[in-house]
């Protein structure tokens, strides 16, 4: 009996020692966890309800759930998008017009987000769009028929860059007219069923839109310039999450869509099909280009 105890006692502390390196272990790796280190493969987007918006944000949350990442997107207006991004609610979002459209809002919390850089490679704009059956060609002569457009402008959300650059040109010019507030979905049926019927219309509009494949459509001119000049689409950041994510910074800084691709995706979109389902086949179309971002 007693050559047997020294054994019990070491097997009894070999015991102990196992199970005290087992719990530190899973301490460690839930410290982890929690804190949202290597292991957060979480990512937020956030996205204004616009077409390009909604394309390149399903097309991105594909790309990296195919990466193993979690992707959540969230439809908001611009004003509050730009308040959860600053503060780190939301992580990317993928459709900032710089410097004229969203300036105000990058003025306000640049100093907590990172800007990925241009991703579609035409120059963006904004302005006041009619069918090229109208016969005008200046927002100057828009009084001069405010008749034929009932004295309204059809506009979408009102947070929207392109809504406040109207304003500002219906004080420019003069304008006796109302500005719609509505949506871009609620924009482009009125669009569609005024061209159908061949009624003059003017919309806020912006390219790269697919509007401008499917309907003859044309910009007014704006000798005062109250849209501005040409704009360019940036994809920003909360700095938390570039610090945490540099490897997904490196994919959305590589990140580049001409018109014809872009309003490929769009289309796909417009036609009918799920926003996942399109980004799914446009990448099956393009496999070559979306390596060279994640590569």
């Amino acid at each position: 009996m007693f050559t047997k105890k020294p054994w019990k006692k070491v097997l009894i502390f070999a015991i102990i020692a196992f199970l005290s390196l087992s719990l530190i272990g899973c301490g460690g790796t839930n410290n982890t966890d929690q804190q949202g280190g290597s292991g957060d493969k979480t990512v937020n987007i956030g996205y204004v309800n616009w077409a390009e918006a909604v394309a390149v944000s399903n097309l991105w949350k594909v790309i990296l759930e195919d990466q193993g990442y979690t992707v959540k997107l969230t439809s908001l207006q611009v004003a509050p998008l730009f308040v959860g991004l600053s503060q780190g609610s939301l992580d990317i979002f993928m459709d900032a017009w710089l410097p004229i459209t969203h300036q105000s809002y990058w003025e306000k919390y640049s100093d907590k987000l990172d800007d990925y850089g241009v991703w579609y490679t035409s120059e963006a704009k904004i302005g006041l769009v009619v069918p090229e059956y109208v016969d005008i060609d200046s927002i100057a002569e828009l009084n001069s028929v405010k008749d034929k457009f009932n004295g309204k402008l059809t506009g979408i959300d009102p947070g929207a860059g392109i809504m406040k650059a109207s304003e500002k040109a219906i004080e420019d010019y003069g304008l006796d007219y109302e500005l719609v507030q509505s949506s871009e979905a609620a924009m482009l049926a009125t669009l569609e069923k005024a061209y159908r019927n061949e009624e003059w219309i003017a919309v806020t509009g912006w390219s790269p839109h697919w509007k401008f494949a499917k309907y003859d459509l044309k910009y007014l001119e704006d000798p005062k310039g109250s849209y501005g000049e040409a704009e360019y689409i940036h994809t920003l950041a909360n700095k938390e999450f570039t610090a945490k994510h540099p490897e997904v910074k490196a994919m959305l800084e590589k990140f580049k869509l001409n018109d014809d691709q872009i309003g490929t995706l769009e289309a796909y979109i417009n036609e009918g099909m799920d926003p996942v389902d399109a980004a799914k086949k446009w990448i099956s179309e393009n496999q070559d280009l979306v390596d060279s971002w994640i590569s």
